[in-house]
């Protein structure tokens, strides 16, 4: 394993769930140090199901690679055993529910004006300041009042898409932003300088220059209603509420997955007119459907999709997964097989790059997909293992050098 270019940096973070959970993972595969500190009856994920060897799929997916500090952040002890630990630290992640992190003193504001060096990064669901401000957020929830669902499925059976794509967005968005300002303040121009330079403290980045506070937020709604661009955007311009097509697309035709003769099912799809022609005669060995003028644009076979669905579907059926994909590779015709997350543990694309990797958690190992970035000449990404709670409560309170006995005291508290 090698450095990541985050090698250096600090993070603590107070987060449950999986968008901050997820936010500091990724800090983590970049290199930086993740203290995740937990309260003395853990992040609630621990416990959701007990599939990895007693710890739940959820927390062993966005938990790796960091320590666990218990601490009870209610009680005197625990509040300045954080504080002194972001005294020497970098960067600040929480995603507690609605005014929780204002109750302990550690909001946004609160850490600015006690730590001016820290950047601190909050996510929450709806953002301040309007009529839902109040309001929980859960991943299903968030993506349904975006429109996410309703987009998703079919004509009046609307879907949560599989993967929790609020959750793992706004954590990818909050990483990037902390990116950002880490690399701002590298190049100095937090202060409005053009250069900077850095002294290592140890224990996080520092500079030779006081840092300009740095705070950032992302709201799972705000980012939910990013990725609703194209459809907002279409409706906004049409005043039509586009219906989901299942596992086609409303933009594009033909797109969409059919059954091919020996069970398996494929899916194929064209981007642009040119594609259409190809796939047209190339593949499906259809000159007329290729000349035909009503078929002429993405436009027309949008509008012709269950004529050239129910085409394309005849010709799947009478053909193998392996005759479909070899032809349509040759014909330039994007395609791919329909998995299940089964056949996905066993792929030969990841088997053939090496991408799985073995990593411990309290109960044994298991095996983790390697982060998708992959730096040229760093070898692989530093991948640590998943923490025990409170797995590295001594090791830490000693390293900010608390008495043994405020040590004592905060164990006492965190076990009540």
């Amino acid at each position: 394993m090698t450095a990541g270019p985050l090698t250096g940096v600090t993070v603590v973070s107070v987060e449950q769930a999986v968008s901050a959970p997820l936010c500091t993972r990724a800090l983590g595969d970049l290199g930086a140090r993740v203290i995740k500190v937990e309260a003395p009856g853990g992040d609630f994920t621990r416990y959701y199901d007990d599939v990895v060897h007693g710890l739940a799929a959820h927390f062993v997916w966005v938990n790796r690679g960091k320590e666990s500090l218990t601490l009870d952040l209610k009680s005197a002890h625990g509040a300045h055993a954080l504080h002194r630990l972001l005294d020497r630290s970098d960067v600040f992640v929480s995603n507690l529910a609605p005014g929780a992190a204002a109750k302990l003193g550690i909001s946004a504001s609160d850490l600015t004006e006690r730590h001016p060096d820290l950047i601190t990064m909050e996510i929450d669901g709806y953002g301040p300041g309007g009529p839902l401000s109040h309001k929980r957020a859960y991943d299903l929830l968030v993506q349904a009042e975006a429109g996410a669902c309703s987009i998703t499925g079919l004509p009046g059976q609307p879907a949560k898409p599989g993967p929790p794509m609020a959750d793992v967005c706004t954590g990818l968005y909050a990483a990037l932003s902390i990116t950002a300002l880490l690399a701002e303040r590298g190049r100095g121009t937090s202060t409005g300088t053009s250069t900077s330079t850095s002294t290592s403290t140890g224990t996080g980045t520092g500079t030779a220059e006081p840092k300009q506070p740095a705070s950032v937020s992302v709201s799972m709604f705000d980012t939910m209603t990013e990725l609703m661009g194209y459809a907002l955007t279409y409706t906004r311009h049409t005043g039509v509420d586009q219906q989901p097509v299942g596992m086609g697309s409303p933009a594009v035709a033909p797109y969409g997955a059919y059954a091919t003769a020996d069970g398996h099912t494929v899916v194929l799809g064209t981007t642009n007119d040119r594609e259409w022609q190809r796939y047209a005669r190339d593949l499906l060995r259809r000159p007329d459907l290729a000349d035909d003028p009503a078929l002429a644009t993405t436009a027309d076979r949008v509008a012709a999709r269950e004529r050239l669905d129910a085409e394309i579907a005849r010709w799947c059926a009478a053909h193998t997964l392996h005759d479909i994909q070899a032809a349509a590779d040759t014909a330039g015709i994007g395609n791919a097989k329909l998995n299940t997350p089964g056949e996905v543990l066993t792929h030969p694309q990841h088997a053939a790059r090496d991408r799985w990797r073995e990593i411990d958690t309290p109960g044994g190992p298991t095996l983790a997909p390697l982060p998708p970035p992959v730096f040229e000449g760093r070898g692989p990404a530093p991948m640590g293992n998943v923490p025990a709670l409170g797995e590295h409560t001594d090791a830490i309170l000693r390293e900010l050098d608390i008495a043994d006995d405020e040590l004592t005291s905060t164990m006492k508290e965190g076990e009540q």
